[in-house]
Order: structure tokens, then sequence, then C-alpha cells
């Protein structure tokens, strides 16, 4: 048994050595710009520290990368979260979505948290930051509806 064993170790170390250098998703991480959610809403407090703690890493150009963030395979997959997070939804560029988007991203976000699909349960396993109480997903329904409050007449005005 440990004949057959040792060379499978082997092997499988050798291919984790190989895969380090392959081609790794590049780490963007910019400035907080003039786009972003948190500067062109002047957001304060909990909720600018909630979105930062619990959405910014996977829905905005500021992500906090871990250390595993560097080791493959484990790299490519987090690459991959942040790519399809930005995707769907980049706080970093809120200021260049219409008023239909950014009311629409606004409903969204209520509702992928109130259904515990947001922060990601994988996620919120790793950065325990990230998990929301019953209060701040309150304060999060409140603070939307104030600013989808805001967006309205606007939204008027263009289906007009």
């Amino acid at each position: 048994m440990k004949k057959v064993l040792k060379p499978i170790l082997v092997g499988l170390l050798v291919t984790f050595v190989v895969i380090q250098f392959i081609a790794r998703p590049e780490k963007i991480s910019e400035p907080v710009n003039e786009n972003d959610i948190i500067s062109v809403l002047e957001i304060e407090g909990p909720i600018a520290t909630m979105l930062k703690s619990a959405c910014y890493d996977c829905h905005s150009d500021q992500p906090r990368y871990p250390w595993y963030a560097s080791v493959a395979p484990v790299s490519w997959k987090i690459g991959e979260h942040i790519e399809e997070g930005r995707d769907e939804l980049n706080f970093s560029k809120w200021a260049t979505y219409s008023a239909k988007r950014r009311d629409h991203k606004l409903e969204e976000m209520v509702e992928e948290v109130e259904e515990g699909k947001m922060p990601q349960p994988n996620y919120v396993r790793m950065h325990s930051e990230a998990k929301l109480t019953d209060e701040q997903v309150a304060s999060l329904k409140t603070w939307v509806t104030a600013e989808r409050a805001k967006i309205a007449p606007e939204l008027a005005e263009a289906m007009n």
C-alpha cells in the first residue's frame, strides 16, 4: 500500500507546485474613485461599514485579498467569483449606472440579503465580519427604501 501511496502523493505535490506557475487572475484593487457608491451618496457610519465588510470584496474595485488568494487553484475560483460579482454589481461604478439600473440594483440588494443569498454563505464562512445581523438587514432595508425614494423623481422624469 505504501509503495502505491508514495508516488501518488509525490505526483499530487508536483502537480500542486506546477499549477502555481500557471497564469492567475490579475488582482485588481484600485483606489476609491468619484463613481463609488459611498462617495457619490456620501454614505457614512454603519451602512458604509456594512457595505465594505459584506459586499466590497466581490462587488467593487477595492477587494481585500486574503493570503490564500495567491494559491492556485483557489486563486482561480476567487478571481472568477470577483469577476462575476463585479459584472452583476460594481459599487465602484455606481455613478455610471442609469437611474433605472440603480433603482433595480437597490431593490435586488434587499431581496438577495433577505433571502440569505448575499453575502454568499461560503464567503461568510471565511469572513465572519460579513455575516449580517437581523438589525443590519433592517437598517439596510430602511436605507435602500430612502435611496430608492431619492431616485424616484429621476425615474419619473426619464419616463416622460
